[in-house]
């Protein structure tokens, strides 16, 4: 897999698209098979508990793993998710989330992978996310 888009056309890309949400954003690394991103956490995105919401968890996933899988087939905004299931590990802080997403297989219709989420200060993963997207045809 070679890489169509770079980090900087990606937040373009996101900017472009998505302005109602790419202020959350922050695309840290971008790669062949892989990218990572920062969420800025505010209230908004709290729940009871001192806690970061599930679907502002599940939000970053998404966005994560749209991310990576368009850094190789291009800016296709018409790709969508197809499935996604997410398991939360343990209680995020009310930190920044860190987000790594991983293509497992893409193909000419589908992209496959996962999202782990990680919560600043915390080592391990607050949450793993699988992910599979449905790919336009020309």
């Amino acid at each position: 897999m070679q890489q169509l888009m770079s980090k900087e056309s990606l937040d373009d890309f996101l900017k472009k698209e998505f302005p109602q949400v790419s202020k959350n954003f922050k695309i840290l690394t971008a790669s062949d098979q892989s990218l990572s991103m920062l969420m800025y956490i505010t209230t908004e995105h709290l729940r009871p508990g001192a806690t970061v919401s599930g679907p502002t968890m599940f939000l970053l996933a998404d966005v994560t793993f749209y991310l990576a899988t368009l850094s190789i087939i291009g800016p296709k905004s018409l790709t969508v998710t197809t499935n996604c299931s997410i398991n939360f590990l343990r209680k995020p802080n009310e930190k920044n989330l860190i987000s790594e997403a991983r293509i497992l297989k893409l193909g000419k219709t589908l992209s496959v992978g996962d999202v782990l989420i990680y919560s600043e200060d915390i080592d391990k993963p607050v949450a793993h996310a699988s992910l599979t997207y449905s790919i336009p045809q020309k």
